[in-house]
């Protein structure tokens, strides 16, 4: 394994559906010493990303050999880099799944999580504020 991960990974931790899957993944690559690094969006510095922190929230981030995928290829990318998930990265770009499967991801599965948090958010600062 290399000093530096040849894959990182941005995720919102406060999300319990991505905390719960990035930190499934997480494990596994830990257990394996696979060269990933995964970086909750809440406490690191974004601008080493090149996103914003609404853009963060939005959907996955990966950076791979320099490039970052975001969103649905993302996910290809970085189940590419795990051998249990390879197979599903496969499938995921058969040219009938992909477009099928990207697009859940995209109009349904990210939004639904964003909206999500945005509420928690939302609740969240309402208490802090009723709390002074």
């Amino acid at each position: 394994m290399t000093d530096t991960p040849q894959t990182r990974t941005l995720y919102n931790a406060d999300c319990p559906v991505c905390n719960a899957e990035i930190c499934h993944y997480a494990a596994y690559s830990d257990a394996r010493a696979l060269p990933l690094a995964f970086e909750d969006l809440n406490a690191v510095d974004l601008a080493d990303w090149g996103v914003t922190p609404d853009q963060a929230m939005r959907r996955l981030h990966v950076l791979h050999q320099g490039q970052l995928y975001v969103g649905y290829d993302a996910f290809l990318i970085l189940w590419d880099q795990m051998p249990r998930y390879r197979f599903a990265a496969r499938i995921g770009r058969l040219p009938m799944i992909r477009p099928l499967t990207r697009w859940t991801y995209e109009t349904i599965a990210a939004p639904l999580l964003y909206g999500a948090h945005k509420r928690r958010m939302a609740k969240r600062a309402a208490k802090q504020t009723a709390a002074k």
